[in-house]
C-alpha cells in the first residue's frame, strides 16, 4: 500500500530516559504538528534521530520498538556523527553560511566526510522501508544530499525536499567548497519548495552557476528530469493558538501578569541563542529608546526570554556573556524601586506561558538579522483574539512578505527600532486592530495545515507533469518502433541539425568540427540503398562544405540560404539582401564592446550574437537587452530576431529550415521522414513535416516533436542502430 515517508533530522518526539525505561512524549512544534495529519495516519512513517545517543544494540531494540507503534523510525548516531554531521558541518558550516554570517563558517574536511555519511546512514534506513509509488518527503538543511542518494537508488520514487532556513545568495553560497555536491544532492528531489521568493531566486541562481543545467522560470532540467522550486511559505497551527488563551491555566498565567505588570506596557522578545536573532541589536534598540524618550522610564518593559542552545560553542557562549552583559547593564543605569526595565530570561518556558505572554504583551518585537521564516510571529499573530497589540517585525524575517502590516524595520538599523518601539507604544487602538485584523486573516488562511496541502498537492502535479514528459522520451520501445519504421520504409530522408545535435557545444564555434567517429557513422547511413541524409545546419556554407562536402550528404546551410545537393554546386536562396547588415551590425558591435567573451558571427545572409563564453548572469542580461532593441529594429524589415542556445541570430524571414526541407520533400516521395534537432530554427522543421514523419528534440522537452532524446551521443547511438537491421549499437 503506498504510503508517505517524512524525513527529518529530528523526530517529533522527546525521549527521557530513568533508570533504562525510556519515555517518549511528543513533540510540540509547528513542523510535528503541520505533520501529525500526515504520518500518524496508515502505515505512513517519520524518520529522523530520536535526540539521543543511544548505543546499546537491546536499548536500540526496545526505543525502536516503542517508536514504531508511534509511526516513528530512528536513525541511531554516534556522538562522534553527532559532533561532526550535526554540531559540526550543519551547525557550523551550512547554518552561518546560510544565515549570511559566512565569518563563522568553518570549512573543515571531517565535517563534510560525517554529514556524507549521516546523509547515506539516512539513506540506508529508507531504502529499507520505501517501496514503489511512496512518497518521501524530506526536510531541511542537516540532508540536502539526501533527495540525491535516494534518487540514485530509487529512480521512479516521488521525492519532495523543503527548505525551513534561509538560502543564501550566490556569492555567499559559493564559499562552500562542497557547493555543487550539495546541490546535486538537492536536485535528487522532484519538488523543491522555500520560504521565499528571495531563497527560491537564489537557489535557481545558484545552480544555474555551478552546475551545467538548464533552468528555465523555476524548472531546472538535470539528468533528464524537470525539478520544479517553488515558494511554500510555511504557517503554524492558528486555531491552536486562537483557543490556548481560553485555556484556565493559561487565563491564570494571564491574571498573574496583570499583577505584576499593570501599569507597564509590556514588550515581548522570544528567541532561541543564536547570532542570527538580533538579540544584541534589540537591546540596544531598547537602551536607546529609554536614553531619548525618559518619558517610558517606568512604563515599558522589555520582557526578553533567551532559550539555550549550543552554549558550549565560543562563539554562542560569547553571545550569551555579552547579552548578560548588556541587559545587567540597563538595568543598572535605568531601574527603579519599583521597575525593572528589562525582564530576561535565559531558559524555555512551557507553551501554556508563552501563550500567557503573547496574549497580555502589547508588543512583540521580533527583529532577526536572517530568518528563514520565524513562526513567533505568527504565533503572535494568532493569540491576538481581541486583534489589538503591535508586531515589529524584521524584514529580513520570511513572515515580512506576508505579514505587511507589521511594523516592518532593518534589524541593523538601531534608530529605526527604536522609532518604531515609540510607534508601537502610541499606537492608537483603532490602527492596532486595522492592523492586526488583516495579518490574522493571512496567519488563518495560510496555516500549517494549508501549507502541508499545498505543498504535497503540487508534487502530485510536478509527478504528473514528469510523467508526461516521460512518455515522449526515446526509450527502448519507441527506438523499436523508429526502427521497424526505418527498415520497413523503401525511400528514406533523414533531416540532421549539427551543433547540439551530432556534435556538443564548444566555447569556441570553429573547434566543434567532426570526429573520426561522426565521419564514418554518416558514411555507412548515406551508403545504405534507399537513404537521403540531408545535414540541415545554421552553419555558414563554406565550412559546411569543407566537413561535409566529400560525402553523399544534401546539405543546407545558414538556416535554408544555402542548398547543395551531393552532386551539385553551392546554390542561394533567390531575393535576399544583406543590406540590412549595416543598420543593425553596430548595435551589436555595441553590445560586444560592453560584454566580455561575447563575438560576432556574420553570415551570408545573416548576423549571431555569441554569448555562451560570457559569464552566467550577464550574458543573459545583455542578451534580453539585445533581443528587445533588435525586435525594434527589425519591426518592419522582413527580418527575424531569433534567440538560441547562447546565441541570437538576425536572419532574413525568408530563410526558415522548414521551408527549405519541405522543398526537399517536394522533390521525391519519401516513405520514412525523420528530422533530428536541437535548436528554436529547428522547429520550423518539426512544424513542416508531415504528421506522419518521426521527430525528434535534443536536450529539452518542450517542443513540437513527437520525441526528444537527452543529448548528441543520444543521437548518434540511434542512428548507429539503423546500419543494419539487428539494430546493434557500435
Amino acid at each position: 500500500m503506498r504510503k508517505t515517508i517524512i524525513v527529518s533530522n529530528r523526530l517529533p518526539v522527546k525521549i527521557s530516559e530513568a533508570n533504562g525505561d525510556y519515555t517518549l512524549t511528543p513533540s510540540e512544534g509547528g513542523l510535528a504538528t503541520g505533520l501529525g495529519s500526515i504520518y500518524r495516519e496508515g502505515n505512513n512513517i517519520w524518520v529522523g534521530w530520536p535526540g539521543q545517543e543511544i548505543t546499546d544494540q537491546k536499548e536500540q531494540e526496545k526505543v525502536t520498538k516503542q517508536l514504531r507503534k508511534m509511526n516513528l523510525v530512528p536513525v541511531y548516531l554516534t556522538q562522534d556523527e553527532i559532533n561532526n554531521f550535526y554540531e559540526g558541518f550543519s551547525n557550523e558550516t551550512l547554518w552561518p553560511v546560510f544565515h549570511y554570517m559566512s565569518v563563522y563558517a568553518h570549512y573543515e574536511q571531517h565535517y563534510w566526510d560525517a554529514y556524507f555519511q549521516v546523509n547515506k546512514k539516512f539513506r540506508d534506513i529508507i531504502l529499507k522501508i520505501a517501496e514503489p509509488g511512496d512518497i518521501i518527503w524530506i526536510h531541511d538543511y542537516q540532508l540536502l544530499l539526501l533527495p540525491g542518494m535516494i534518487r540514485a537508488e530509487l529512480p521512479e520514487i516521488s521525492i519532495g525536499f523543503f527548505q525551513h532556513i534561509p538560502f543564501p545568495s550566490f556569492e555567499l553560497f559559493r564559499l562552500i567548497p562542497w557547493r555543487a555536491e550539495i546541490l546535486e544532492g538537492m536536485l535528487g528531489a522532484d519538488l523543491m519548495g522555500f520560504h521565499t521568493f528571495d531563497d527560491t531566486r537564489h537557489f535557481l541562481d545558484a545552480v544555474g552557476r555551478i552546475l551545467p543545467v538548464n533552468t528555465s522560470a523555476n524548472i531546472v532540467s538535470y539528468n533528464d528530469r524537470a525539478i520544479v522550486v517553488e515558494t511554500f511559505p510555511m504557517g503554524i497551527d492558528f486555531d491552536k493558538y486562537a483557543t490556548l488563551g481560553n485555556y484556565p491555566e493559561v487565563q491564570e498565567q494571564i491574571r498573574d501578569l496583570e499583577q505584576n505588570f499593570d501599569k507597564n506596557q509590556l514588550i515581548l522578545s522570544i528567541d532561541r541563542l543564536d547570532y542570527s536573532k538580533g538579540i544584541l541589536q534589540r537591546l540596544q534598540a531598547f537602551e536607546l529608546l529609554l536614553q531619548l524618550h525618559p518619558e517610558y522610564i517606568g512604563s515599558a518593559v522589555l520582557y526578553m526570554i533567551v532559550v539555550p542552545s549550543r552554549d558550549t560553542v565560543p562563539q554562542y557562549k560569547e553571545l550569551r556573556d555579552e547579552i548578560d552583559k548588556y541587559v545587567g547593564n540597563i538595568n543598572a543605569r535605568f531601574r527603579t524601586l519599583t521597575w525593572h526595565p528589562v525582564q530576561y530570561f535565559y531558559r524555555a518556558f512551557p507553551l501554556e506561558t508563552l501563550s500567557a505572554l503573547y496574549n497580555f504583551a502589547g508588543i512583540c518585537l521580533v527583529t532577526p538579522m536572517r530568518d528563514g521564516m520565524n513562526l513567533v510571529s505568527k504565533e503572535y499573530v494568532a493569540s491576538r483574539n481581541n486583534n489589538d497589540g503591535v508586531l515589529i517585525l524584521s524584514e529580513m524575517a520570511g513572515a515580512s512578505k506576508e505579514l505587511i502590516d507589521a511594523i516592518i524595520v532593518n534589524p541593523n538599523n538601531i534608530g529605526a527600532i527604536t522609532r518604531a518601539i515609540v510607534d508601537a507604544l502610541d499606537m492608537p487602538l483603532a490602527e492596532q486592530q486595522r492592523r492586526m485584523k488583516q495579518m490574522r486573516t493571512v496567519v488563518a488562511k495560510f496555516n500549517v495545515h494549508h501549507w502541508v496541502k499545498l505543498f504535497m498537492t503540487r508534487l502530485q502535479e510536478v509527478n504528473e507533469m514528469q510523467q508526461n514528459m516521460l512518455a515522449r522520451r526515446v526509450n527502448q520501445e519507441t527506438a523499436v518502433s523508429i526502427r521497424h519504421q526505418y527498415f520497413q520504409a523503401k525511400k528514406r530522408i533523414i533531416f540532421l541539425d549539427y551543433d547540439g545535435t551530432l556534435v556538443g557545444f564548444q566555447p569556441n564555434i570553429d573547434m566543434a568540427s567532426p570526429d573520426q567517429d561522426l565521419y564514418q557513422l554518416l558514411k555507412e547511413l548515406a551508403a545504405i540503398p534507399g537513404n537521403d541524409l540531408v545535414m540541415i545546419s545554421g552553419r555558414n556554407h563554406e565550412t559546411l562544405g569543407e566537413w561535409f562536402g566529400h560525402l553523399k550528404l544534401d546539405l543546407i546551410a545558414e538556416h535554408g540560404a544555402w542548398q547543395k545537393t551531393r552532386t551539385g554546386e553551392w546554390y542561394q536562396l533567390p531575393g535576399l539582401t544583406d543590406e540590412w547588415k549595416k543598420e543593425l551590425l553596430p548595435i551589436m558591435e555595441l553590445a560586444t564592446d560592453r560584454t566580455p567573451g561575447s563575438f560576432i558571427e556574420e553570415k551570408s545572409y545573416s548576423l549571431v550574437w555569441h554569448y555562451r563564453k560570457v559569464e552566467s548572469g550577464l550574458g543573459e542580461l545583455r542578451a534580453n537587452e539585445l533581443m528587445t532593441t533588435l525586435r525594434y529594429y527589425t519591426a518592419e524589415k522582413g527580418l527575424q530576431v531569433l534567440p538560441g542556445d547562447k546565441v541570437i541570430e538576425v536572419k532574413n524571414i525568408e530563410i526558415n529550415k522548414g521551408k527549405a526541407a519541405l522543398s526537399w520533400l517536394n522533390h521525391k516521395k519519401y516513405d520514412f521522414i525523420m528530422a533530428m534537432g536541437d535548436d528554436v530554427t529547428d522547429e520550423d522543421i518539426f512544424k513542416a513535416v508531415p504528421a506522419t514523419a518521426i521527430t525528434v528534440k535534443v536536450g529539452s522537452q518542450v517542443s513540437a516533436a513527437q520525441y526528444y532524446l537527452r543529448s548528441y551521443h543520444e543521437v548518434r547511438h540511434l542512428l548507429r542502430t539503423l546500419r543494419n537491421r539487428e539494430g546493434q549499437g557500435a
